[in-house]
Order: C-alpha cells, then structure tokens, then sequence
C-alpha cells in the first residue's frame, strides 16, 4: 500500500502487531494494511486480498505458469508472496515506502529480489505513466491506500488508462476499492472508461467493507461451465476459493 506523498519525512511509520496466530502490517495508525498466518507465511489470509487472485480465472490456464504478475503497492507481501512464491510466476511489486518494504523482509516473509521477483521502490502514478512496462503485464493487481485508508491514493481516470496500458492483450486488473470517504460508483465508472466496453466485473464487498473490480484487457466471453472448470482448477492447484468467487463476482453493467 502507499503513500500520496513523495518525501521520505512525509511517509508514514510502519508498525506491527499480532493477534492469534497472524502479523499484521500498520502505518502508524490502527487500519490493517495486510496481514499474514505466521505459520502459513506463503498463503493468502484476507478474503479481499484472496479475491485479488480472480485474474485467474479470466486467462487460459496453460498460459498461467508465463505470466507477469505486478502489484501496485505491497502491503504486507501476501499477493507478492503468492505469486512469486507459490505459483513462480515473473513478479513485480511497485512501492513508495522504503519502511514497508524493509518490514516485509524483516517480518513478513518477503524473499529477497531474484531473477523472478523485483520489488520496486518507486511511484505508481509514475509507474503507469511510463512506457518501460507498457503492454507487458499479465496480472496487474492495484491496492494502493495510506495511513488513513480513507479512499484509494490513486483513483483518476488517467491512473486507470495508465494501468490499462500496462496489460498485455489478455491482461487483467483487479483493485480493491476500499475506505470511508471512497465513492465506489464514481471510481467503478472511471475504470469502466478506462477499459473496454463489457469487461469490467465487481465483487460483492466483503464483511469489511472491501469490493474488488476486476477489468479485462479484452473481451472475450467466458462461459459459466469454463468458469467453473478453471475455479475447481484454481482450488485444487493453489488452494484459493475460487468456487467460492463465482458466488460473489458480476458483470458491470
């Protein structure tokens, strides 16, 4: 998660606590900015964040192992993790605060930069303007909230065309849309202008308040029986609730 501001003296504490069995990431406030099972460090403990995942089921499944997966803010490492990790996919984490990323390597798991995994300390407004990736993302997973997690850091229309133009043809993006002052209609229709027409999908909000937006880089129609094919694959593969999804994720329209 991130920062708005650029200057170090301006970026906010990281702290940690924990709470029956999991560690859980602060900035300097008592909002959870992740978390993580301290005996299961490589899974997923956040449903939202496991919804994060549901790009998964929107790109053909022999393509999956080849994928570029990027996430725009880190967190507490969970999605970086799972992807580097868990599945080896070519990853790459976009974050402003140096703080977060020492914690993630200090409390939280976070292996150290390789040939397939890159964690990037940089801007993501930045990041998305630039051409250096452009065209060359698979997965793009975008969670980007301060100390106060009062609304997304990032959510102009422009920022949505900048993601969109990160992915690859069969690109998807998922972000969670989260916190008190957050418009959910007003962002959901600058990502739904971002994206081509019909490829954008909305979770139901979880218990906490989180609503991930799924948008495809294209349009190609899945059927409800492929879905549910690649969802039982995604369980028995990497132990997501993929069925579980199908429940919860719709068509915008």
């Amino acid at each position: 998660m991130k920062s708005k501001s650029k200057n170090a003296q301006d970026l906010p504490s990281v702290n940690t606590s924990e709470f029956d069995g999991v560690r859980y990431l602060h900035l300097g406030s008592e909002w959870v900015q992740g978390s993580m099972k301290i005996d299961k460090p490589f899974e997923i403990d956040l449903e939202y964040v496991q919804r994060m995942m549901a790009w998964l089921l929107f790109i053909e499944p022999q393509s999956i192992p080849n994928c570029h997966a990027m996430q725009l803010g880190l967190g507490s490492g969970a999605l970086t993790k799972f992807c580097a990790k868990k599945m080896g996919l070519q990853t790459t984490a976009i974050e402003l605060n140096p703080q977060v990323i020492a914690a993630c390597r200090l409390w939280f798991k976070l292996p150290k930069d390789s040939s397939t995994l890159s964690v990037i300390l940089a801007d993501a407004q930045e990041v998305v303007s630039h051409e250096h990736w452009r065209g060359q993302i698979d997965a793009l997973q975008v969670d980007l909230y301060d100390q106060e997690a009062a609304a997304p850091v990032l959510d102009g229309e422009d920022f949505y065309q900048g993601c969109q133009s990160l992915l690859t043809s069969q690109g998807v993006m998922t972000v969670n849309l989260f916190g008190k002052n957050s418009q959910f209609e007003v962002s959901l229709e600058k990502i739904k202008r971002a994206f081509p027409k019909g490829t954008v999908w909305c979770f139901k909000p979880t218990k906490e308040g989180n609503t991930v937006v799924l948008a495809q880089n294209h349009q190609a129609s899945v059927s409800r029986e492929e879905l549910e094919s690649r969802a039982d694959h995604i369980y028995k593969q990497w132990g997501l609730p993929a069925k579980k999804w199908l429940k919860v994720l719709n068509p915008s329209v």
